[in-house]
């Protein structure tokens, strides 16, 4: 971890700028987080805690995005979903005080606040609004779940991927050209699908030859987004 190229950002200033949930402490809460966190950068690949392992707090990520996933028992990785500055993660195991549900590697170089276990609780029993906000957090992460148990049960491959390429066009954006300004390999995307690499190729071809999208590398410049819309909700 190296520290040198970033400087320590305030809670108090960090939260409004990334959105974070921390926006709706006070200042003596936090002062306190302030003196207590660990801010770390982390390099492409980082991996920040593996599933199962019982971890000593949890993370507030200031830069960067970091790919959350479980993996089968064929190795096989299911993406759950990126964590963006502002999002925290693995507050749900500190919580619960269980071993981790997932696993948190490092997309792109990122930087994060490690914030130890026993805050959380305390900042849940002394602030109404902060345990209110972590409560829709909790409720918010649910419904997509319920959303893509939904979506893998009645749609098909061709529909969810149309979803997917939305979804990561409203979480992160598209830069003056129109790409997606995050950048995946096919077999990420085809992990948050929920089907075959092979599958995934085969349907972005089609969606090129429909100028639906067009491709670069990696990269996927969204072309007509109202037919990706109409397609997503098999219309």
């Amino acid at each position: 971890m190296d520290h040198s190229s970033q400087s320590v950002p305030f809670c108090e200033n960090c939260a409004f700028a990334i959105n974070s949930i921390f926006k709706f402490l006070n200042k003596d809460e936090a002062d306190k987080i302030n003196f207590i966190k660990d801010f770390r950068v982390f390099k492409k690949g980082t991996i920040l805690y593996k599933e199962g392992n019982r971890i000593s707090g949890f993370y507030c990520v200031n830069k960067g995005i970091i790919k959350i996933y479980k993996t089968g028992p064929d190795g096989k990785e299911q993406i759950i979903r990126f964590a963006k500055p502002g999002d925290i993660i693995a507050y749900r195991s500190v919580l619960s005080n269980e071993p981790a549900c997932t696993t948190a590697k490092v997309l792109e170089d990122s930087s994060a606040c490690f914030i130890p276990s026993d805050i959380l609780p305390q900042l849940v029993k002394s602030n109404p609004n902060f345990a209110l906000e972590l409560v829709k957090l909790i409720c918010q992460e649910l419904g997509e779940a319920n959303s893509y148990i939904t979506d893998i049960a009645q749609k098909t491959v061709r529909e969810r991927l149309a979803e997917v390429l939305l979804k990561l066009s409203s979480d992160f954006g598209l830069d003056e050209h129109n790409f997606l300004k995050i950048s995946l390999t096919r077999e990420e995307l085809a992990n948050i699908v929920g089907t075959a690499t092979e599958s995934v190729i085969r349907l972005l071809s089609e969606f090129k030859s429909e100028k639906l999208i067009e491709l670069s590398g990696r990269r996927i410049k969204i072309v007509n987004r109202k037919n990706l819309e109409k397609i997503s909700q098999n219309l």
